[in-house]
């Protein structure tokens, strides 16, 4: 019933661009914080952005001026909007939900979709 669907990843180059969504269902996005997270192989998760019920918005450093974070209240999905993809952007993506804050005690987290940088 209470789920997150991450999609939207996929193999791209240098320079190129993604756009991925998460989906909830069983609860309405816009009651909780939603976080976007990657994991590249051997290293930690890190926290990407992050988008408030009033609709504040945080990025890593990073990302900046490169990442966008938005949802549509409508369809009840946050989407991440990626562009010049670079070889660190590489990792499998999640997202999350939280009562608090993004990264705050127990999130919904969804099963991650995948992007892969490369020529």
């Amino acid at each position: 019933q209470v789920q997150l669907v991450e999609s939207g990843g996929g193999l791209v180059q240098p320079g190129g661009s993604l756009r991925l969504s998460c989906a909830a269902s069983g609860f309405r996005l816009v009651d909780y914080a939603i976080g976007w997270f990657r994991q590249a192989p051997g290293k930690e998760r890190e926290g990407v952005s992050c988008i408030t019920e009033d609709g504040n918005t945080d990025y890593t450093d990073s990302v900046k001026g490169r990442f966008t974070i938005s949802r549509d209240n409508a369809k009840n999905t946050v989407y991440l909007q990626t562009s010049n993809l670079k070889h660190g952007d590489t990792g499998v993506y999640y997202c999350a939900a939280f009562v608090t804050k993004c990264g705050s005690g127990f999130g919904t987290w969804g099963r991650g979709t995948q992007v892969t940088v490369s020529p």
